[in-house]
């Protein structure tokens, strides 16, 4: 992330010789007081992924899902994995928090288990989770944020205005994962 912003802070001296450092700086300490402590939320979040996959969360949704995925059918347990990954990152209010379970509760035994590309579907799953987090008012940085920036009147109005595409990107994804994997 530091490499990153070093090379974000060298694009915009590049860009424009009106970005002087010191305005560059200010801007970032603004944007900062705005944002506030909600900057630390996706970091957090990962880390309580990590708590639940360690609680043993990921073995308990395995066992509830085996109940309902036909054992071998990797195509209903793709699906399966891409809605569960939306819909425990709309709980979570990250990916990352959402990745870690999913993966150990759907994704190894109901997916990688049969063969599917793990790369494959490593990615498509955390933009699926993705999806979730356009959907949630508990990925507070992307949507509650805004909402707070844009002076909006409708608390929910970034949510409202990104759900359609979220669910259209979902169902492509779903399907790329089945075609690709």
């Amino acid at each position: 992330m530091g490499v990153g912003v070093l090379v974000a802070f060298i694009m915009l001296l590049a860009y424009s010789k009106d970005n002087t450092p010191s305005i560059i700086m200010h801007d970032c300490r603004r944007m900062m007081d705005i944002v506030g402590p909600l900057s630390m939320l996706p970091t957090l979040l990962a880390a309580l992924g990590s708590v639940f996959t360690a609680a043993g969360v990921g073995d308990v949704l395995s066992g509830l899902v085996a109940n309902v995925i036909p054992e071998g059918n990797i195509v209903i347990g793709m699906i399966v994995y891409c809605v569960g990954m939306a819909l425990f990152t709309m709980i979570m209010g990250n990916a990352f928090a959402a990745i870690t379970v999913m993966t150990v509760g759907i994704g190894a035994p109901f997916v990688l288990a049969y063969g599917a590309d793990p790369v494959i579907v490593g990615s498509l799953a955390l933009t699926c989770g993705y999806c979730g987090t356009l959907c949630t008012p508990m990925a507070a940085n992307f949507n509650m944020v805004p909402v707070a920036v844009l002076e909006m009147k409708d608390n929910n109005g970034v949510i409202k205005n990104q759900i359609l595409i979220a669910v259209i990107m979902l169902v492509i994804q779903t399907v790329m994962m089945i075609i690709l994997s």
